[in-house]
Order: C-alpha cells, then structure tokens, then sequence
C-alpha cells in the first residue's frame, strides 16, 4: 500500500478509533495552547476549539489533493547514506540537491514545516485572524508528523519486515487504549528558536532513533500470540482486511513503555515555540483587535491548574475526548 494510502485510511476509515492524526494531533494542539506567552495566549485560548478541530485537517486533505501526502514524512534512508544528518536543512537547497521528483517520492517533511513557518509569520504581520488560524492548526500537524517515529523511514508499515498494520498500530490504536494513563502536563514554555531548522531536525532524528524499538517490541509481543489471538480480520467493500487486535495492542503498548506519551508530550513543546516563534519573527503584533469573543480570564486560570496537576481528562476538559464522542 503507497505512503499516501496509509496517510488517507489513517485519516478516514480510521476516524472512528481517533488516531495520532485525530486524537492526539487535537491532544498537543490543545497543551500547546497552555505553553505561550500573554501575548499570545488569550487570542490563542478563546480560538483553541478552532485549532483542535483542524489539527487533523491535512491528513483529511490526503484523500483529495495528490500532493499533500509527502508533506507529512521524510524516508532518509532514501536520500543517501547518513541523510538524517547530512540532508539539507532548508528546502530551498534540498529541491535543489534532490530535485521535486525525487522529493516527491522520499517526502519532505522538514521543507513543508520550514513553508508553513513562514506562512504563519506572514498571517502574523498581516494580522490575519483566520490565515493565523490556518496555518498555526497546519503547522502543528506537521510538527506532530515529525515526532512519529513511521514517518521518518521507508518502512512506514512495517511492510518491509513483515509487520504490515504497524502505523496505525503505534500512532491509532495504542494511544486510543492509553491516553487515559499518559501524562499530559510538561514545564515547557514557549521558546524563540533563532534556528528552528536545526531544533527540527534534533526532533526528527529522536524520532527516528526509536525505530528499533518500534519494530522490535513488536517482535518480542508477537511471542505472547497466535495469530488468531494477534490480529482481527474485517471484511470492507467484499475484501478481507487484517489489522492488529485490541489485545495485541495493549500488551505492545505495556512494551513500549512511556514511549508514545514522551513523543506526545514533545510535539506540544516544540508546536509552542513553533507558533511563538513565528509570532516574534512577525514583530510581536497585538492580537488582541483579532479576538471576536472576550477572553474568558477565570476559565483560562482554571484550565491551566486543571494542566498542571494532569487532571484534563479526570476534568472532562480535553477536548480531543469529547471530539471522540
């Protein structure tokens, strides 16, 4: 199945579990929110069921524009050895090195994030509320894309390695069973990033750093089962389909440990110095005449010691949760 074909099912028939581009793509948009400046933070607030219902909204644009499923990864392996520290750091110089074809196939990831960047700065200094709004929901999600592990190699699936499901196993179902658990609340506030390329690509390759255990821990689970036990198989449009079960899932999910919530939790960290960072670049524009409701002060006070004390979900105010009701 093409990389494209992942990112559509991920984004559509997989709707219904939540996956990492629904549930916890609107998980980090909303914790994000939490970690800016007051410069930033009331227009942000009082718009944040705006970025949490888009977070997912590139995936969705798979299914019918051809070219935005390379926009969400980056395969090194493909870009010659040691790509991952050698590949170009702006997309300028990587179309030129590799050319559009080639990139097309491989994807370009780190290049999409360097544009909407400077779209976001662009919105910024025009002080356009919904282009704002736009493009800070679309450059969260591609921030979150670079925190997957899958979308940093060839082997998207698993089905180089005979683990066809992988994706959706690490990014859908696990989370899905998990996020109940996972800790939500980080001391990180919004930095500037003098070189976000650079911040970028130490992200890109942590990621990338936990694809052994992403493969193997399904390796070692895959022991505990038959493949009756390890897998449910559905039957869509007159073909059989197989995916991964709910109790293959959790037990991959005990192995991988804090893996998957660590990976959550620095996606809402550097989606936050993303958006500052942008918003700086752009001259530090009042917000304040873009907000089309008043900035509701005590809510904002209470959600953030509800944050603070990892109490969202217990409070019934993450709104990722109640996009899946």
């Amino acid at each position: 199945m093409k990389r494209t074909a992942i990112l559509l099912l991920l984004g559509t028939a997989l709707f219904v579990l939540g996956s990492w581009g629904f549930l916890v793509h609107r998980t980090v948009h909303q914790l994000a929110v939490y970690k800016l400046p007051k410069g930033m933070q009331h227009f942000f607030y009082s718009n944040m069921e705006y970025l949490v219902s888009n977070a997912p909204r590139p995936d969705i644009r798979t299914g019918t524009d051809p070219a935005e499923g390379p926009k969400h990864y980056i395969d090194f392996e493909l870009l010659g050895d040691s790509a991952i520290w050698k590949a170009p750091l702006t997309r300028a110089e990587a179309f030129r090195q590799y050319g559009a074809d080639s990139l097309a196939h491989t994807g370009y990831l780190p290049y999409q994030i360097e544009t909407t960047l400077e779209l976001l700065t662009n919105a910024f200094r025009n002080k356009n509320r919904d282009s704002i709004l736009f493009y800070a929901a679309d450059l969260g999600h591609y921030i979150g894309d670079a925190h997957v592990p899958l979308h940093t190699t060839e082997n998207y699936d698993g089905q180089l390695s005979n683990q066809k499901g992988l994706h959706s196993l690490w990014e859908t179902l696990v989370p899905v069973l998990f996020l109940d658990s996972f800790h939500l609340y980080s001391r990180h506030k919004a930095k500037y990033l003098r070189q976000p390329a650079e911040k970028l690509r130490v992200a890109l390759r942590q990621a990338n750093s936990l694809l052994p255990a992403v493969f193997n821990e399904e390796i070692q689970a895959s022991k505990n089962f038959t493949d009756s036990l390890k897998y449910r198989v559905q039957i869509r449009n007159g073909k059989e389909s197989r995916s991964y079960s709910t109790a293959f899932a959790q037990e991959y999910g005990n192995r991988c440990g804090k893996a998957i919530n660590q990976q959550l939790l620095r996606s809402a960290d550097l989606i936050a110095d993303y958006w500052y960072t942008a918003w700086v670049n752009a001259g530090r524009p009042n917000l304040a005449a873009l907000e089309n409701k008043p900035f509701d002060k005590d809510s904002y006070k209470k959600e953030q010691q509800v944050y603070k004390k990892n109490e969202l979900i217990k409070n019934k105010m993450l709104l990722s949760k109640k996009e899946q009701q």
